[in-house]
């Protein structure tokens, strides 16, 4: 796994070991950037169940001013540090190692607002549809901003995120992989 484009392009990045992670695809990033690519610039980040850090660190590297990596997984802190070492990207990144839930309190308590939240969380877990409840709830998303879940069944998620105040305006899929694109409504 790489960084893409931008200041880093070309840096491998560290992957976490075993079945805890689940690094996004180069062909999905590469994809998924490419359609984002006119809501990067001077954008606030959020990469929750950052994984390797992989999707801020692309955010950043593309000219995005900050990226919020959030893991509660110690080991994938470590990877996360050492990608942000690899990438020189300290100065534009925070790394909270906790939950989804208190990292979002947190970022509440701190009263930031995101342009770009990516929801790449473990497979099978109603992770992302309770993330985008707490994300509309606490008012975290920009009035023009994107949230970008990565999942393998959209059916599953889009039966319950039609029951909350976002819109759910694309869909693409990538073999098994289905990124889904959601905004505020109004």
């Amino acid at each position: 796994m790489r960084i893409i484009s931008g200041t880093a392009r070309g840096t491998k990045l560290v992957t976490l070991q075993g079945e805890k992670t689940r690094p996004t695809l180069d062909r999905v990033k590469e994809a998924l950037f490419s359609i984002i690519q006119n809501k990067i610039l001077d954008a606030n980040v959020l990469d929750l169940f950052s994984g390797s850090g992989a999707l801020g660190l692309e955010a950043i590297s593309r000219g995005a001013k900050t990226a919020i990596l959030c893991d509660n997984n110690i080991e994938a802190i470590k990877i996360i540090n050492q990608n942000i070492e690899k990438t020189k990207m300290m100065d534009k990144t925070i790394v909270i190692n906790d939950n989804y839930t208190k990292c979002l309190q947190i970022l509440k308590n701190k009263d930031m607002k995101f342009d770009l939240i990516f929801l790449d969380p473990p497979y099978k877990t109603n992770f992302a549809v309770d993330a985008i409840k707490r994300i509309v709830a606490l008012d975290l998303i920009s009035k023009d901003g994107l949230i970008i879940i990565e999942t393998e069944d959209e059916q599953r998620e889009t039966k319950y995120i039609e029951q909350i105040d976002i819109n759910i305006n694309d869909i693409r899929k990538y073999g098994r992989v289905k990124l889904m694109f959601l905004n505020r409504k109004g």
